[in-house]
């Protein structure tokens, strides 16, 4: 098919076979030491055929046979995901409790509001760039090793921004909240694909959504009331409990179900790179409202970090290419007939696969979901900044109403994160994210009509407009996406689509605050100066903005409804009823292969 990579399905049963884990396994094992063993994510006959393990060893590694039964998950397979999924709501929770108090942490330490949304954009950004290194911990580590070390980082960053006397030392501690949590929501996408069939994934990602949305649903509220009652601190103390517990969850709970290799490498220097990219573009556009464009501390960081980006993606495709170069001589010298030892030495080479392997982009469908689920990132980064402040600053409200101003559309958005999956299933991606796309561009014109005078419960129809349109895009597309790469590119494309989404929030979050308050000075100078005008000035740049992010979301709508198509757009049954049609010619076409660990390329 066209654009979709699709594991064999089995006709009696339903679920995914996955001979081509078998086979290829580029993310999972690198040059220098794989093997013709069996991956961790396809169990060999003999491990299938033997009784289930009766002694809980969380240590080992959970077949696929013994996770997914007959249609339904086992038990500790249903432990392990409600755990990673409360984990990764844990992450959201953190992400979206604190905006209600931004207001309150902006006045306490006399910084302004563009300096005070680093404590949301840090999470972003530092999410983006842990994300990259997903795949890595993925293959060198196990799932275990991963959450409960990140659940200790964690709650470390918890406690220090609780205590932190200063801004900056509690926008570190936010900064370790963010490592710790930003490689949570890969790894749970990443266990789902390797556990679930194809045609059950719409329906398990979007009751993983559905429990994801309610931590924008909640933490507002919560993070407001905290805010009020005890001020701004409680809510770092209570995320600091919340990572203990998680942690205590995951020690005594959770699984392990893909095979690790110790000895896999990081590449250290493409991670300073991304840090560097990234980090120095926010940095010089965050300064842009303080100094200008024209001034050396925004232009220079800016060219830095877009060297830096550059750099990056050439090293990744570099890396890439290698790696390549030397799976092909290991099949090559099989094919041959050559010598074990030969062979051995081949493998023996220092080639590890790139941090990040952007050659999943290659995938048209892949590729235009990643830029959809990008955009509605950044459009949507509103959400987080702009809207608790006009409720806050410039109506007058509390920080508790805030939250329940926005807790309708957190709720809209879990109810259609669940409903999207469903539809996904049974209609394919391209109708559900096209509805959802042009919902979420309605919603973002309404509520720019906004005024001093606007009924406040306007703004939260209009949130709940937003986010039902966001429930409807954001899972659909992404797990679409996804299904269209092989399942051994699963990882790799997860950790791209991620760092995409979270970079797209993290640096639309910024840009959209500096046009607000840009346009805020102007309107203000125009209306002739004065404290009697800021509060018109400043709703008129929050309208602003809301209007920049309605033409980011037409832009979406436009792409979604060119690039959401083909195979892959239908549903996932039609998706198995043409995977079931391949069935014999891939059964032929593994018949001429060697049975090994080593892909013929890299996806």
């Amino acid at each position: 098919m066209a654009g979709c990579g699709i594991d064999r399905i089995s006709a009696d049963s339903g679920t995914t076979a996955n001979t081509t884990d078998t086979k290829t396994n580029p993310e999972h094992r690198p040059i220098h030491d794989a093997d013709d063993s069996t991956s961790g994510d396809a169990p060999s006959p003999a491990t299938s055929a033997r009784p289930r393990s009766t002694t809980r060893n969380f240590s080992a590694v959970l077949p696929k046979n013994e996770a997914y039964v007959d249609g339904h998950l086992s038990k500790p397979a249903l432990i392990s995901i409600a755990i990673l999924t409360f984990i990764t709501f844990v992450g959201n929770f953190t992400q979206l409790q604190l905006s209600a108090a931004l207001p309150t942490i902006v006045k306490e330490f006399d910084i302004s509001v563009t300096t005070g949304q680093w404590l949301t954009s840090i999470i972003m950004l530092t999410m983006g760039v842990m994300v990259p290194l997903t795949a890595f911990l993925t293959r060198r580590f196990s799932t275990r090793q991963i959450v409960i070390t990140s659940m200790v980082v964690f709650t470390l960053g918890s406690i220090i921004a609780w205590l932190g006397p200063t801004f900056p030392i509690v926008l570190a501690g936010r900064g370790l909240e963010a490592i710790g949590s930003g490689v949570m929501w890969p790894v749970l996408q990443i266990t789902v694909f390797s556990i679930y069939p194809l045609a059950r994934r719409g329906l398990a990602m979007g009751t993983v959504g559905m429990a994801m949305s309610v931590a924008p649903a909640i933490g507002p509220v919560f993070g407001g009331w905290q805010t009020d009652a005890n001020g701004w601190r409680s809510v770092f103390l209570t995320l600091a409990v919340i990572g203990v517990i998680a942690l205590l969850l995951a020690t005594f709970g959770l699984r392990n179900f893909v095979q690790h290799d110790g000895s896999v490498k990081a590449d250290l220097f493409s991670v300073c790179l991304s840090i560097i990219g990234f980090g120095s573009v926010m940095f010089g556009v965050t300064n842009s409202e303080a100094y200008g464009f024209g001034n050396v501390m925004v232009w220079l960081p800016i060219i830095v970090g877009i060297a830096g980006i550059i750099w990056f993606v050439l090293r990744q495709i570099h890396r890439a290419r290698l790696f390549r170069i030397a799976s092909e001589k290991v099949f090559a010298a099989k094919r041959a007939g050559a010598s074990p030892e030969v062979i051995a030495h081949l493998k023996a080479a220092k080639v590890q696969p790139p941090l990040l392997d952007l050659s999943v982009l290659r995938n048209h469908s892949f590729t235009v979901g990643t830029i959809t689920a990008t955009l509605s990132f950044f459009a949507f980064s509103t959400i987080t900044v702009i809207i608790p402040l006009y409720i806050q600053n410039d109506r007058g409200f509390s920080a508790t109403m805030s939250g329940l101003v926005m807790l309708p559309g957190a709720l809209g958005q879990c109810i259609a994160q669940f409903g999207g999956g469903r539809l996904l299933d049974r209609f394919g991606a391209r109708p559900v994210t096209l509805v959802g796309s042009i919902t979420l561009l309605v919603g973002t014109l309404m509520m720019a009509m906004i005024g001093p005078d606007t009924w406040i419960w306007w703004v939260s129809i209009c949130q709940f407009i937003r986010q039902i349109g966001m429930g409807f895009v954001l899972m659909p597309v992404t797990t679409w996406s996804l299904n269209c790469l092989r399942s051994t590119s699963v990882s790799a494309g997860s950790a791209v689509t991620n760092t995409s989404r979270q970079l797209g929030g993290a640096i639309g979050a910024p840009i959209l605050v500096i046009a607000m308050e840009s346009i805020t000075k102007l309107r203000q100078s125009a209306l002739g100066g004065g404290a009697a005008h800021a509060v018109a000035a400043s709703i008129f740049g929050v309208r602003m903005s809301l209007y920049i992010s309605a033409l980011i979301t037409f832009a979406m709508v436009v792409l979604v409804f060119f690039g959401v198509k083909g195979d892959g757009a239908g549903s996932t049954r039609d998706l198995t009823h043409q995977a079931l049609h391949r069935l014999h010619e891939q059964i032929e076409q593994e018949r001429n292969h060697i049975t090994g660990a080593w892909p013929t390329h890299i996806d």
